[in-house]
């Protein structure tokens, strides 16, 4: 590649960050072939889990006594898309394109004690209906409370099952099941053809208690409370639908139709629109004042102190001035000393290196829009794939760094680069499922699932982890050319001011980087544990690439002060320096979960807290091994620019 072509480059990726991140959405593809319906198409409806915030424990929809056609039939299912608890299965909610219709009937029912009970439940737990309609999902539009007709409006995912209240003049409190649901379905219809486009899909939901004369009869009966010959429809909830056992409840929906002006490749906009587009720039530029700040140390560190330094050990012409000096040079002949429990080391920095990879690619994914929102379980997917393949880069950089420790053991480094953090991760994950199970939640993964994660982890990430650390170790590692020779004998460490004590220093030193990260972490969190949508991966991207810069500069300074006191066991606490920021990071989740979030069930407690403990051990890897590579980089740059005979 010509040496011109690489600022084009970066200035394109530049451009598709920016994009991403200017915008008040992320760009994206559409992710599917759209689909042209003629008038009087049929429109299948799709249901998906029901949800709920306060227990993050999703179930079938069939779970609960609706109406169930003669067959389910469940969609095919992705990876990610299992992992998540979607169970995507037909309804009998079927529409005619562009053919409104009020008051269908779909189903009556007399609920027993047992049904009754689990739809008070699921009321109580504030579970939603999800629904999917050509693959977009169902959403309930939410007016701001402001008159300001402006005013962008909002969308909630899913549909209350019921709501809880109290009749006029009664201090009880009642459940009442939505039982009639307002479709409206937006298209975009092309004037030539006079074919269409689903672009939205939205309901209002109403209780109401239907009422009927004579005797029920199967596609005959007509409502009093609901019929368009009289002009009686359902406007409003005044006279809802309790929920009792042995009383009758009568679901019905209406179906609206809506020419829009919103084309098919732009009807997710509404979806992913961000109105607080501002609170994310905050972030960033919070971000970015962080790394000034530690640019400019390290500006000071490197163009000032250092270029003195080097230029005063290197004008040292006796034996005596050389015996006198201090600081850094002291240590040249232990710098590069094998640190205690070398495997393991490299069986961090190799899991972190594996990590990296799948984030950057992920991420490039994202950001060209090939991770679309309609691919529901698309990016968990991804994420997974990418993490087996990267399985070689983990492999090549933990044998190469352990080839540098003159070590003979690579294939027992691999093995536990292969198993020891996936293991652990994996070991969790299977406590936490056999606890979903337990609540019988469609969330838990199902055996031939787990067996196809085994599978790719064995099947995949193992081997290739091998073929990595073999390629790693049979190569001469960078390490084995140090710039200085190490002695035979360790020099002694004198004892270090209270302010470098190690547990000091590794604690101060993931401050700066949770700092760069945590406003961004907010709205990942409420994405992921109040089921809103997060597609603003150019934001993102910044922000990860903050965090590298961050976690790289904080180790450097910090490594810098440790050899100044002639400290040089800096292996382990230059790793531990960056990943300390994982400690705040679990500290902010539990924050969060006692400030934002109101989960009262055990189980989803010890489920919010495994989850955010495996992630925070991915961020402790991540960061770790980025400012071990900071700093390996650093000592091989100074020592390599001082005279020592």
């Amino acid at each position: 590649m010509a040496t011109r072509e690489v600022p084009l480059l970066l200035l394109l990726l530049v451009v598709l960050v920016l994009s991403g991140a200017g915008a008040a959405r992320g760009f994206y593809l559409p992710g599917v072939a759209p689909r042209d319906f003629r008038k009087k198409d049929q429109l299948a409806v799709k249901v998906n889990q029901l949800s709920s915030i306060k227990t993050q424990l999703p179930y079938s929809y069939y779970s609960l006594p609706f109406c169930r056609p003669a067959t389910i039939v469940d969609s095919a299912e992705n990876l990610g898309e299992v992992l998540r608890g979607d169970r995507i299965e037909n309804s009998l909610y079927v529409f005619e394109m562009r053919e409104p219709r009020l008051c269908q009937i779909v189903c009556k029912t007399a609920l027993t004690h047992q049904e009754a009970k689990e739809f008070r439940e699921k009321i109580d737990d504030e579970y939603r209906i999800n629904m999917i309609l050509d693959n977009l999902p169902l959403v309930v539009p939410i007016r701001s409370l402001l008159d300001d007709h402006d005013a962008p409006t909002s969308y909630q995912l899913g549909v209350h099952v019921g709501i809880k209240g109290q009749y006029a003049g009664s201090n009880e409190e009642k459940h009442f099941i939505y039982n009639h649901l307002s479709f409206l379905v937006k298209y975009h219809r092309d004037e030539n053809t006079d074919l269409a486009r689903i672009v939205g899909f939205e309901v209002k939901p109403f209780s109401t208690k239907h009422e009927y004369d004579g005797d029920w009869k199967e596609n005959e009966t007509r409502l009093k409370t609901c019929d368009p010959h009289s002009r009686r429809l359902v406007v409003d909830s005044d006279s809802p639908q309790e929920v009792e056992a042995g009383k009758e409840i009568i679901f019905t929906y209406d179906v609206n139709f809506e020419e829009s002006d919103i084309k098919w490749a732009s009807r997710w906009d509404s979806y992913l629109l961000m109105t607080d587009d501002q609170i994310h720039w905050f972030s960033i530029v919070n971000s970015l004042m962080i790394v000034l700040f530690l640019s400019g140390m390290l500006a000071m560190i490197m163009l000032r102190t250092l270029y003195r330094d080097i230029s005063k050990y290197n004008q040292l012409e006796t034996q005596e001035e050389a015996q006198e000096e201090t600081g850094w040079k002291l240590v040249h002949g232990d710098v590069f000393r094998p640190p205690a429990r070398a495997g393991t080391l490299c069986v961090f920095v190799g899991t972190g290196v594996q990590f990296l990879g799948m984030l950057l690619v992920t991420l490039l994914f994202a950001i060209l829009g090939l991770l679309s929102p309609s691919n529901r379980g698309g990016l968990m997917t991804a994420m997974l794939l990418v993490w087996a393949f990267m399985g070689v880069l983990a492999g090549y950089a933990a044998a190469r760094l352990y080839r540098g420790f003159r070590g003979s053991e690579w294939k027992a480094v691999a093995m536990r680069t292969a198993l020891a953090f996936p293991g652990a991760a994996f070991a969790v994950f299977f406590v936490l499922n056999a606890l979903i199970w337990g609540e019988r939640s469609s969330g838990a993964v199902p055996f031939t699932t787990m067996t196809a994660l085994v599978l790719l982890w064995f099947g995949i990430s193992v081997p290739l982890v091998f073929v990595g650390s073999y390629l790693g170790f049979k190569r001469p590692a960078a390490t084995e050319d140090y710039p200085v020779r190490t002695n035979k004998i360790p020099r002694p460490i004198p004892e270090q001011p209270w302010y470098m004590n190690p547990a000091m220093s590794v604690l101060i030193g993931g401050i700066l980087p949770f700092g760069a990260v945590f406003i961004e972490l907010f709205f990942i969190l409420t994405s992921i544990w109040l089921h809103q949508f997060y597609y603003i991966f150019g934001f993102l991207f910044l922000v990860f690439a903050i965090l590298l810069v961050t976690c790289a500069e904080i180790a450097v300074v910090l490594c810098y002060f440790q050899l100044c006191g002639e400290d040089y066991e800096w292996w382990w606490r230059s790793y531990l320096t960056a990943g300390s920021s994982a400690l705040y990071l679990f500290l902010y989740a539990a924050f969060y979960f006692f400030t934002k979030l109101d989960i009262t069930k055990v189980v989803s407690g010890v489920l919010y807290f495994g989850y955010m403990l495996i992630a925070s051990a991915a961020f402790f890897v991540l960061t770790g091994t980025i400012g071990f590579y900071a700093c390996f980089w650093f000592t091989r740059l100074i020592y390599s620019s001082v005279k020592i005979d």
